[in-house]
């Protein structure tokens, strides 16, 4: 008999640790080839390790909530004949995890983070001294962090250079968030005036699965003593938890303010009306609005960049490439937003493929840690619920999030030869919300204008 490592797979470029939630295998079992082991999770992403081998789990090395990090041994399975080595966890992940359609060239992408600051990552620069199972890497140059540390280290005020002088423990010398709380507890240490802030114990609590602490809950909740007969008390899931804590981080980060359009879509309705049949019978499936919203936001993105940004402390990260998030739901009920990359460089049935794409693996929850990853910009569809207009809040670290309402048939007035006309059109309102601190109401306005200009003035000829 030998030992099969298995170990937690690479799951993307930005993706350097994950949170056990299921083991789906008891130690004993039977696991055939391809069967799901264990079930994790990063910071948006559920997903779950399949074996590589066929054999009998015979030990587990981390408990469900515990965090591991990519390349950790998980588990050992009892294999017929030699040992085998840790390689084929690797690929049996990303065979079952398939690189998206071709409209978007993941490899030549770099992540969020490759844009976040002025300095480039030098491969080679890193020092590396290892002494026990943990190997700290020093570097001269950037390195990659995870959102999760990087909020951290914006909550607590953290620059650049103090967070590149934190020795990381995880893969290839990245920070984890274990690293960035045990400096942050010594920094305080060091200097009691200073406390870790509020939002950095409530995200470290809602990571490990334990409930967010409220002021009400300080004050022996408050919240309890207004139950009812017959109310239900539904503890939050995991997922619901980050995005809590996401909404409020957002809102207490970003001054919101927001701008409302009403556009005339009506030669953009009959267009679609006319052509929807033979793309269909084309390319074996829909085109809808959706698509057609983005190549709007991409191009109003191009014509005013300074949308397309991002604030570090008094810094505006003006980002190069237009990433669009789609929010979408979830068969949960929770919502996630996965990212078009430079949505701007994309066809529109590029376009169209990639929406398609990442709904559908949205809802069979098979969409892989890269693909919510590295957003500039967020669009949502509150239309689809039968709403004519919404105020979305910014999806952080972004500065504007566009929401875009029901399309209705409304009598208009228009203007002809002949004077004026009522007629009956088909309209849509739009709303944008921003951050204050670098987005002021005339590029807000002007940019949400030029969206829906963009969709008023579509040409009914345009061929596909």
């Amino acid at each position: 008999m030998g030992i099969y490592k298995l170990v937690l797979p690479r799951m993307g470029e930005s993706v350097s640790e994950a949170t056990v939630t299921k083991w789906v295998k008891a130690i004993g079992d039977w696991v055939e080839e391809d069967d799901p082991v264990v079930e994790i999770a990063t910071d948006k992403v559920d997903s779950d390790v399949p074996s590589p081998v066929t054999g009998k789990l015979s030990k587990i090395f981390f408990e469900e909530n515990q965090v591991v990090q990519v390349g950790d041994v998980i588990a050992w399975i009892e294999v017929e004949g030699e040992t085998e080595d840790e390689a084929p966890s690797q690929r049996a992940y990303e065979n079952s995890n398939p690189e998206p359609q071709p409209e978007v060239a993941q490899d030549d992408i770099p992540s969020e983070e490759e844009t976040e600051i002025t300095e480039e990552h030098i491969p080679g620069t890193e020092l590396l001294e290892q002494n026990t199972r943990e190997t700290t890497v020093l570097h001269s140059g950037s390195r990659f962090y995870s959102p999760l540390v990087k909020n951290i280290a914006q909550e607590e005020g953290l620059s650049q250079a103090e967070l590149d002088r934190i020795p990381g423990t995880g893969t290839e010398g990245r920070v984890t968030k274990q690293d960035i709380l045990d400096y942050i507890g010594k920094r305080r240490d060091d200097h009691p005036a200073d406390t870790v802030s509020a939002a950095t114990e409530r995200l470290s609590t809602t990571l490990s699965d334990e409930p967010i602490s409220t002021a009400s809950e300080e004050k022996g909740s408050d919240i309890s003593k207004n139950i009812a007969a017959g109310d239900e008390i539904v503890e939050m899931d995991r997922m619901r938890k980050l995005i809590a804590d996401h909404m409020v981080q957002s809102v207490k980060t970003s001054p919101h303010v927001a701008s409302f359009v009403e556009a005339d879509v009506t030669n953009l309705v009959n267009w679609r009306n006319k052509i929807k049949e033979d793309y269909k019978k084309r390319e074996r499936e829909n085109i809808t609005f959706t698509p057609i919203f983005i190549e709007a936001i991409s191009k109003a993105i191009r014509d005013f960049p300074m949308i397309n940004v991002s604030v570090d402390g008094h810094r505006i990260i003006k980002r190069k490439q237009i990433n669009i998030g789609m929010a979408a739901a979830l068969p949960s009920g929770n919502l996630i937003v996965p990212v078009i990359r430079n949505a701007d460089q994309l066809s529109l049935v590029g376009l169209s493929k990639t929406v398609n794409d990442l709904a559908n693996r949205s809802r069979q929850n098979q969409l892989r840690p890269d693909d919510t990853q590295g957003g500039t910009f967020t669009f949502t569809n509150i239309g689809a619920f039968g709403n004519i207009m919404g105020v979305p809040i910014i999806n952080q670290p972004q500065a504007a999030i566009l929401a875009v309402g029901t399309i209705k048939k409304k009598p208009a007035v228009l203007e002809t030869e002949n004077g004026d006309v009522i007629a009956i059109r088909h309209m849509m309102y739009l709303s944008m919300s921003y951050d204050h601190r670098v987005i002021d109401g005339a590029l807000g306005g002007t940019f949400l204008k030029r969206v829906a200009d963009y969709l008023e003035n579509w040409d009914s000829n345009r061929e596909i």
